[in-house]
């Protein structure tokens, strides 16, 4: 752990360093200083009443996040990564990196990094709101979510892909995309946050085979779950998913519910076949705009299908949403398989597994298995593909 702190300190310096160079006439032009992005320890501290409960907003797989107050008044937010977490180190320095990249009004934004010694903390605006599941998932609070709200968080989540794959200075698949990633500010605008397990496409590349899965079950495209196929349409699987949620404020996999209603996908392409789909709408909106609520639910399923190739891409999206004489195609079969497998497949046999274990290696199959919160990375040999059982959501 010393040995990848050092090297993080020396990585975080040459990155900041080309930062500043980068933007240095911006710099003088605006008054500001680049070197502002590093953050004293003892400032975090302070703002934070010494990380103090009082002040924790919440905690994820990389490790707490608490709310501060800087020294001019300004609130943040400070994620402070575990000290034990070895792959919440590499995420620290893939938020960072690509981070400093963009700049959206549908992304969080990153003040800047503490890097001191053991301590790696990164600092974000702060968003009052929490997350979008905080509302979406209580029936008390999603109540406070009309149906305008809703409507403006998906098209604003879709303006915020778009920016990644297409508009960015390189294109960005996020990979993690689901109602606890999307952060709300004070008027209920959405901001995609979390970009620990992003993956940038540099020069003109669409898609590549990996052999390391990362992201959420339940909002995971099958075929990058179940063969590594990763691209854009990664993103857009898991936007259709949350598109979906958002309609009926309840999450794609609730065990809880009769048998046809657990899987919302699954559930909803019935209703859609069944010519029913507004019986998905959330039953707690008195009011609720009928023709918007019924294209974005066929706009769920059209980024759900099965077929990669027949999914729109976020432009396409992007238009569906803010065009009034766009006609939606009528979608597909949805990819039902494989969004939340508890199986493990080997190149001999498919047994099931009953490990729930969200921090296990298997040392027999070649497979590591790492769960961050609800989210998870997986790293596997070329003859074993390990899936573990996690809850969807956070």
């Amino acid at each position: 752990m010393r040995a990848l702190s050092m090297s993080l300190n020396a990585f975080l310096s040459r990155l900041f360093f080309c930062f500043r160079k980068r933007h240095n006439a911006a710099d003088e032009a605006d008054g500001t200083d680049s070197s502002d992005l590093f953050f004293a320890l003892h400032t975090l501290q302070i703002a934070t009443n010494f990380f103090s409960e009082l002040n924790q907003l919440g905690h994820g797989g990389f490790g707490p996040v608490y709310k501060g107050l800087m020294p001019n008044g300004q609130e943040v937010a400070v994620k402070k990564l575990s000290l034990d977490s070895r792959q919440g180190l590499r995420e620290f320095t893939n938020e960072v990196k690509l981070l400093l990249k963009i700049q959206h009004k549908n992304l969080v934004t990153l003040f800047g990094c503490c890097a001191e010694g053991p301590e790696k903390m990164l600092v974000y605006e702060y968003l009052p709101n929490r997350s979008l599941d905080y509302f979406l998932f209580d029936k008390k609070k999603s109540a406070s979510l009309d149906w305008t709200t809703r409507y403006r968080i998906v098209t604003g989540v879709a303006r915020g892909l778009l920016y990644l794959h297409e508009e960015a200075p390189e294109r960005i698949i996020h990979r993690d995309i689901k109602a606890s990633n999307i952060l709300l500010d004070g008027q209920l605008n959405p901001k995609i946050s979390d970009f620990g397990l992003a993956r940038l496409f540099p020069g003109e590349d669409t898609h590549v085979n990996t052999f390391k899965i990362s992201g959420t079950y339940g909002y995971m495209a099958p075929e990058y779950a179940m063969h590594g196929y990763l691209s854009v349409k990664t993103d857009v699987f898991s936007y259709g998913i949350l598109v979906l949620e958002i309609v009926s404020a309840r999450k794609n996999q609730d065990r809880s519910l009769s048998a046809e209603k657990v899987d919302l996908l699954n559930y909803t392409w019935k209703l859609y076949q069944d010519g029913k789909p507004l019986d998905l709408v959330d039953p707690s909106l008195t009011k609720c705009n009928h023709d918007e609520a019924a294209m974005c639910i066929q706009l769920g399923l059209l980024c759900c299908q099965q077929s990669v190739a027949d999914r729109p891409d976020m432009n396409s999206v992007h238009l569906m949403l803010s065009s009034d004489s766009f006609t939606l195609p009528r979608p597909g079969k949805p990819a039902i398989q494989g969004r939340a497998s508890r199986w493990t497949t080997s190149t001999s046999a498919l047994t099931k597994t009953t490990n729930t274990n969200t921090n296990a290696t298997s040392t027999n199959t070649g497979v590591t298995r790492t769960s961050a919160g609800n989210s998870f990375v997986e790293e596997f040999s070329r003859n074993s593909i390990s899936y573990s059982s996690i809850d969807e959501g956070r």
